[in-house]
């Protein structure tokens, strides 16, 4: 196989929270005057597939590749798919719904659903701006599911200021909400399960409430796990769980980073500009806003013409 860095067509999606933040900041072709809350960089779904934007396999799904190849993209010759990761840019332009994700052990107790664990690196955030992010200590599940009827639930949960260059791992089980006036790079297990608990009272244009999904949710989050969730990191190892790592980088122009073979690896780029290539030929031009795979089997550089911040996400 001819081995290339692989870039994707955006799959983006209306939210009702969402804003034009994409197309201010990563200049995306978002469409304009809509709410668009999600820009799906990399995904394997049953209903969303990532479709290559480059060389010679540009207009084919990314699973459709890794068939060909496992072992040469993925680095494991008995990988099946789908692909293990779920990789988004957030525009929350209003605050989203309280949430959770459920584990594996819910899932397979309620018969549905799929386990997601992610992070948030924050890209940008508005002044003022907060993150919800688990249980304060010692909330139970009584007290919770009263608040819930009161419709005062955001005053059980750990309420967090946030500025950007922080990263907030969310394992699932943690009940969360993104704040208003945030930019995020969001990492996550290949899950669309999203059990909303909350949603702030809010309507859409037609004066329609989203669907919660109370009793799911009371049954995924992890109330044994009350202010267990507070850790932010911003240099360095982001996060290391068992379903993905994430570090951070940061090169100056002129700098030049090593992409050895073995693994895959997934680049997310923040800020700057630059190329990969192997042996110096058919160089993969990257900047800011773009979500690429280097494949487990190529061997390159990354050179950079500016300043540039990525993010490194590994198996």
């Amino acid at each position: 196989m001819n081995l290339y860095p692989l870039k994707f067509k955006p799959i983006y999606k209306k939210r009702i929270w969402g804003g034009q933040k994409l197309r201010e900041v990563f200049n995306k072709d978002i469409p304009p005057f809509e709410k668009i809350g999600e820009s799906w960089e990399l995904a394997d779904l049953p209903n969303d597939k990532s479709i290559i934007a480059n060389g010679q396999w540009a207009g084919q799904t990314l699973a459709s590749i890794i068939k060909k190849g496992p072992n040469q993209i993925i680095g494991d010759e008995a990988f099946s798919g789908p692909f293990p990761l779920l990789i988004k840019f957030l525009d929350a332009e209003d605050i989203l719904s309280v949430q959770v994700h459920p584990d594996p052990q819910t899932c397979r107790a309620m018969g549905s659903g799929q386990p997601k664990s992610e992070c948030w690196y924050i890209i940008s955030a508005a002044a003022g701006s907060v993150i919800y992010k688990g249980l304060k200590e010692g909330v139970t599940k009584k007290q919770f599911a009263e608040a819930i009827k009161q419709g005062i639930v955001s005053e059980l949960l750990e309420k967090i200021p946030v500025k950007p260059g922080q990263c907030h791992f969310l394992p699932a089980g943690t009940v969360h909400a993104t704040g208003a006036g945030l930019l995020v790079a969001e990492i996550q297990t290949p899950s669309d399960t999203t059990y909303r608990v909350f949603d702030w009272n809010r309507v859409d244009k037609n004066g329609k409430a989203r669907q919660l999904h109370i009793e799911q949710a009371m049954e995924s989050i992890h109330f044994d796990s009350s202010g267990d969730n507070l850790l932010v990191t911003t240099v360095g190892r982001l996060v290391d769980c068992e379903y993905f790592k994430v570090d951070k980088g940061h090169q100056a122009k002129d700098g030049e980073v090593l992409l050895p073979p073995g693994k895959f690896k997934v680049l997310i780029i923040l800020t700057g500009f630059g190329t990969i290539s192997a042996a110096g030929k058919n160089p993969t031009e990257f900047k800011a806003g773009d979500c690429l795979i280097i494949c487990a089997a190529y061997e390159g550089v990354m050179r950079f013409a500016s300043d540039t911040q990525y993010l490194t996400v590994t198996v």
